[in-house]
């Protein structure tokens, strides 16, 4: 118990000091590492405060450039989306144009065709492969060509339309995914740090397998780009070629519908010539079948006119012949009535001029018949030619396609 009431060990003044100064010495360091780190703090925040500004500002800047990018790459295909849309709108036109005038090939064919058809009518040695013939031939055939052309130039011209409407299609999405990434670009350049209700976005920092490079970014562009242009060049080449081929085949035609229409009108001039010199033929044989009808008829009155003399002789020389005994003498009298009897007899069996007149009169008539089936042949080609082929003709016009 008394051991229990003894004073603690007590320290020694010096201890006591020396506590005390350990204190102020852990103190002091342990203030001065707080400073130490404030200050390192104050710096480090500095630091990160200027280094995030710099990379914001840079990003920043890079988002500019980007839209600047963006909007100059757009600005190239909506360049070239308008120049493509208005050259397939050019080459519609010229595909209107290419069907009309294919449409109006067909009539002209139809009408050469017809008057071949037609021409087959003629008869006779008017059946015959004539100059109008051949260049109907000749304008078919350059028909049939012209036709097949245009044919195939408009299935070039519906291939070049659906390749200008693919490289507008190309162009269209394209311009689509710039405006998209544009209107995304614009969104984050308004973004700032007092933007409000911004919050954390998850996996922000996945990359998706779908990423392209900037160098396969911009030869996407520059694909689509050089395709618009290269099918542009096409569509402007063959607008070229269709604007030659058919004032071409305009002139072709003209040049073919006149040559077939200066064969015909000649044609014509022949056949009426033709015609009228046989009307004049069939005047003439008609005159000399009048004048052989007349030959005949005086012929035939003259043979009329021997009888009566004929029977009186012959009658003088019967009742003679009844003369009695020795009067039955060959006098004078009986001498010319006997003459006379003869000399008649001899005059009218020299009449075969009547068989031969009416002979020719018969020629006459067979003449006649052939120039009327002649004349008739040709009245028949007229026909065809001047009313049925001419004024068919007159229908086809060609103008300028």
């Amino acid at each position: 118990m008394a051991r229990l009431l003894q004073d603690p060990s007590k320290f020694h003044p010096s201890e006591w000091a020396t506590a005390n100064m350990m204190q102020r010495v852990s103190t002091e360091s342990q203030k001065s590492r707080s400073e130490c780190m404030i200050a390192e703090s104050w710096r480090l925040v500095d630091e990160i405060e200027k280094t995030t500004q710099k990379t914001q500002s840079d990003v920043n800047k890079k988002i500019e450039q980007r839209r600047e990018e963006i909007k100059f790459w757009k600005q190239e295909l909506d360049n070239k989306l308008e120049q493509i849309v208005h050259e397939t709108e050019v080459l519609l036109t010229f595909k209107n144009r290419l069907e009309r005038a294919l449409e109006s090939c067909k009539e002209p064919l139809v009408i050469a065709q017809k008057c071949l058809l037609y021409r087959q009518r003629r008869v006779g040695i008017d059946l015959v492969h004539d100059e109008v013939e051949r260049e109907l031939v000749k304008e078919a055939e350059v028909l049939q060509g012209i036709i097949a052309l245009l044919g195939h130039t408009l299935e070039q011209t519906n291939e070049q339309i659906r390749q200008n409407r693919s490289a507008k299609y190309n162009l269209e999405m394209d311009l689509k995914d710039k405006f998209t990434a544009l209107t995304i670009d614009d969104y984050c350049a308004r973004l700032t740090n007092d933007t409000p209700d911004m919050m954390y976005a998850d996996n922000a920092m996945k990359i998706e397998g779908n990423f392209v490079s900037p160098k396969d970014w911009v030869d996407f562009s520059n694909i689509n780009v050089e395709k618009a242009d290269k099918q542009r060049n096409n569509s402007l080449a063959l607008r070229a070629l269709i604007d030659g081929i058919l004032s071409q085949t305009a002139n072709d035609m003209r040049k073919h519908c006149e040559m077939v229409n200066v064969a015909f009108r000649n044609r014509v001039k022949e056949v009426k010539d033709a015609k009228h010199k046989l009307e004049t033929l069939l005047a003439m044989v008609m005159d000399e079948t009048a004048s052989q009808e007349k030959n005949i008829a005086a012929l035939k009155k003259a043979i009329t006119d021997k009888e009566g003399p004929a029977k009186v002789a012959q009658s003088r020389l019967e009742a003679r012949s009844h003369r009695p005994n020795v009067e039955l003498c060959y006098d004078r009298v009986q001498c010319s009535l006997m003459s006379e009897v003869q000399e008649i007899t001899k005059n009218i069996q020299r009449q075969d001029a009547l068989a031969q007149a009416e002979t020719e009169l018969k020629g006459l008539s067979r003449r006649q018949l052939s120039l009327e089936e002649e004349i008739k042949v040709k009245e028949n080609t007229l026909y065809i030619d001047e009313v049925l082929c001419l004024q068919m003709r007159e229908s086809v016009y060609i103008n300028n396609f």
